[in-house]
């Protein structure tokens, strides 16, 4: 919400010293967020005067259409005589009032004004556009053109309102009140202690028989509806300036009188209306939900097929609006036109005014079904004064009675559906104990009634809630609302005292050393979003049965491409790696560790929870089970160098070793040695792709996998080539440790290290080959590792060689010669029984 301070002072009298700075300090400290403050005009210096043109010269021989102009600027330039100044512009003529800068000025941008020498003749100054003098797009498509009334020689600086200050709100779901002059000014008068005037606050006649006739056949979608006639409007009427520049530092685009009136006063109160052009209208008024299929071009152009959750405003013919989202195109409020034959002006003469209250979840829906947002969408879906209607609508009628020389018609139409105030009951003290800070009954009273409750009682409260403040709705939003009047700075800052004895769970240290082990391997955390969509699975290649598309799916998610919760990291992690590869970043390794989420089918719905006690045992299994698994998963990808060049070589590119590399250190951590095995999963490359196993109660279990993503996968993303990636569970690899880690028992014996050769089929994994020497070598093995894979002519064909090392070392004395032969012929003999495998040579 953009709030011009010139416009913010008209509903209260802030003190003339007080800069938007400073307002914008107070209104933080109330709770608001106040993002930036926008000087609007900074740096402006005139003379900027109005002109009148008084002559135009056509230029030709140019490439585009030049015109020498004169224009009387009065007494400005210090002469009286007509200025004389060189434009491009066409959409002036003679007899015009213009905006004229004359020389010696100084627009935004720091621009300054001279008389120079273009196109043949000497310009002295510029006739202005509206971007020139930063005031945005007018609509016009070049200069700005002023109404007849404005003498030449006055101020335009003044005139055109041309420097305020801004403050550019971020409005918070719960605060929808604040889209509007009257929210932000409540809350600064309640900032500075000053009263509000309430332009909500107007004489409305009462409902009666004559006014539009309306049928509301959805009380629940819409429970109130106001219609007003307003006849004789004057179809040239052109909006005021003051208005225009209220709604362009608003950051809303001038568009007709009547759109800019209904406009502005939703900027002003609140409340979304909308015009219809009576002669359009076909009968009664209707508000009900739309039948599927139902079709309706909306003023944007766009044909939309409706669904049956759609709220829609009807005529005899059928929809004419979506409710609280956009009006259709062909009630809309008609322009101007010229009669060709008798050059009488026709266009919209009688308007319609509606004013109404919607659901705020149905436009919310809405607006998300049909991808349509718009100003008012997004004040019904925050929540719209149901109060308000009447006196928007009143609002409404006068401005189009005093600017479009219209006659409020006596009519006036009014349904509401029945209701009653919202209370809550409160303890006096509630907002003591929330906060840690002894309020009191008087300053709690106080500060509710400032947001516009009425508070009765003494130790018990009773509180009614104002009817533009639909967030209040339990007892500590009431608490709320004194802590943040009350000062967030003046909460006592208290740390927790936790108990002796304890710290981080095992659990908890593992996932701090795995992080810590890949940030030392060089890799760099990525936090990512935990949300997916279907999308990014078909592009990793992912098969419709794989478990990875059963996810979780928001019922109000933050984007529609993207409405799932993760059930792998891998996509998030790719994501970020595209994004620092588009940025220049080219030699990448990123690590992610969190949590996935994968339903079972048997989560319950959750129960409620109380907040005014600590919830049972009970409860809080009640909600586990309505929860879906939620693993911890730990991935990596990597792209480009792993080791970069320099005066100690060359450069070495990450492959699917150095994934595999990752997995292994993830592992180490919990003390658990992985097995490595081949794999076909996507979104790897089939030949590229490793299974890592870890061995759980004698069993071995997939913990995760690694390799060279796809070829068709990086083709679809975009990624480096050779981009590789690992993924691992960590709860399975937790499981398969064997507890705590514990330091390593340093031996004061030597070792003895045995190498062997075995020759084996093509076909044989070398973990089995490993399992094997593993297990023949008995408890002297301390450590075992393959160092080289030959195949060739010397091991003969479909076979190969794995060369390892064996480390023999015994814990209480030095073994001889003879007993590391004999632990490495026992490994040997067990690989030859279990793969077939040969001594080489």
């Amino acid at each position: 919400m953009r709030v011009p301070l010139s416009w913010l002072r008209e509903y209260v009298d802030l003190p003339a010293t007080e800069t938007g700075r400073d307002v914008q300090a107070k209104l933080i400290e109330v709770g608001l967020e106040v993002e930036t403050v926008e000087r609007v005009g900074d740096g402006l210096k005139g003379p900027l005067v109005v002109g009148q043109v008084l002559t135009i010269e056509e230029l030709e021989g140019f490439k585009k259409p030049i015109r020498f102009c004169t224009v009387d600027v009065g007494t400005a330039n210090g002469t009286g005589e007509p200025q004389e100044i060189v434009c491009g512009a066409r959409n002036f003529a003679v007899g015009d009032k213009v905006v004229v800068v004359l020389p010696g000025a100084v627009l935004p941008g720091d621009f300054k004004i001279a008389a120079r020498k273009t196109y043949g003749k000497t310009s002295h100054g510029m006739i202005c556009s509206g971007d020139e003098l930063g005031m945005g797009d007018d609509g016009s498509g070049g200069i700005i053109v002023l109404p007849a009334e404005h003498e030449v020689g006055t101020d335009a600086i003044e005139l055109l309102e041309l420097v305020d200050e801004v403050l550019d709100i971020a409005v918070t779901p719960d605060r929808g009140y604040c889209l509007s002059m009257r929210g932000v000014a409540r809350e600064t008068g309640t900032a500075y202690g000053l009263p509000l005037r309430d332009p909500a606050l107007l004489d409305v006649p009462p409902p009666n028989s004559d006014g539009y006739p309306v049928k509301v056949a959805d009380p629940v979608g819409c429970s109130r509806f106001t219609a007003r006639t307003v006849s004789g409007v004057e179809p040239e009427a052109r909006t005021p300036i003051w208005m225009q520049r209220r709604l362009q530092k608003a950051g809303m685009r001038p568009i007709s009188l009547a759109v800019d009136i209904t406009n502005y006063v939703m900027l002003e109160i609140g409340q979304p209306l909308h015009a219809y052009d009576r002669s359009s209208v076909d009968g009664p008024i209707g508000v009900r939900r739309a039948t599927p299929g139902e079709k309706l071009t909306t003023l944007d152009g766009a044909k939309r097929v409706l669904d049956g959750e759609d709220l829609v405003i009807t005529d005899d013919r059928g929809p004419i609006g979506l409710a609280g989202v956009m009006g259709g195109a062909h009630t809309e409020i008609a322009d101007a036109v010229a009669d060709p034959e008798s050059g009488r002006l026709g266009g919209t003469t009688e308007i319609v005014v509606e004013a109404a209250h919607f659901d705020a979840l149905s436009i919310a829906r809405t607006a998300r079904r049909h991808k349509l947002s718009s100003e008012a969408s997004r004040r019904f879906e925050r929540g719209v004064d149901p109060e308000a209607t009447s006196a928007a609508a009143q609002r409404t009628v006068d401005l189009l009675v005093l600017l479009a020389g219209g006659k409020a018609e006596p009519g006036v139409t009014e349904f509401v559906a029945p209701s009653g105030p919202r209370t809550i009951s409160l303890s006096a003290n509630h907002p003591d104990k929330v906060a840690g800070v002894d309020y009191g009954r008087e300053t709690v009273v106080r500060r509710l009634q400032q947001v516009g409750c009425d508070v009765y009682g003494q130790d018990e409260l009773v509180v009614t809630v104002p009817s533009w403040r639909p967030d209040l709705s339990e007892p500590n939003d009431l608490a709320e609302e004194v802590i943040r009047l009350e000062g967030y700075e003046n909460l006592p800052s208290t740390l927790p005292r936790p108990p002796a004895g304890r710290g981080l769970t095992e659990r908890q240290r593992l996932h701090r050393r795995v992080g810590r082990a890949l940030a030392g391997a060089g890799y760099v955390e990525a936090l990512n979003y935990p949300f997916t969509g279907s999308a990014i699975l078909d592009q990793l290649g992912i098969e419709p049965d794989d478990p990875r598309r059963n996810a979780v799916t928001l019922v109000n998610p933050l984007s529609d491409e993207e409405p799932d919760l993760r059930t792998t990291l891998i996509p998030g992690l790719l994501n970020a790696l595209r994004r620092n590869v588009g940025r220049g970043t080219h030699d990448l390794a990123l690590f992610e560790t969190g949590l996935v989420f994968r339903p079972t089918g048997d989560e319950k719905p959750p129960a409620r929870l109380p907040v005014d006690r600590r919830p049972t045992d009970e409860e809080i299994a009640s909600l586990n089970a309505s929860l879906p698994q939620q693993p911890r998963r730990v991935a990596v990808v990597l792209a480009g160098a792993r080791e970069q060049d320099g005066w100690w070589g060359g450069a070495r590119p990450a492959g699917w070793a150095d994934a595999v590399e990752a997995g292994r250190t993830v592992a180490r951590e919990a003390g658990v040695e992985l097995i490595v095995r081949q794999d076909q999963h996507a979104p790897w490359h089939p030949g590229r792709c490793a299974a890592l196993l870890a061995v759980v109660d004698g069993e071995e279990i997939l913990v995760g996998n690694a390799g060279e993503l796809h070829p068709r996968v990086i083709k679809a993303l975009g990624l480096p080539e050779r981009t590789s990636a690992m993924e691992i569970d960590l709860d399975r690899v937790e499981r398969a440790s064997d507890g705590p880690m514990r330091a390593p028992r340093i031996s004061t014996f030597p070792v003895a290290t045995q190498d062997v050769a075995l020759i084996v089929d093509h076909t044989v994994p070398a973990a089995d080959v490993e399992a094997a020497l593993r297990e023949g070598a008995g408890q002297l093995l301390e450590s075992l590792r393959l160092f080289d894979v030959f195949t060739g002519e010397q091991v003969g064909e479909g076979k190969k060689s794995l060369a390892y090392a064996l480390r023999f070392r015994a814990a209480d004395r030095t073994l001889t010669a003879e007993e590391a032969s004999a632990a490495r012929d026992a490994a040997v003999a067990a690989a030859q029984e279990r793969t077939g495998a040969t001594l080489r040579g």
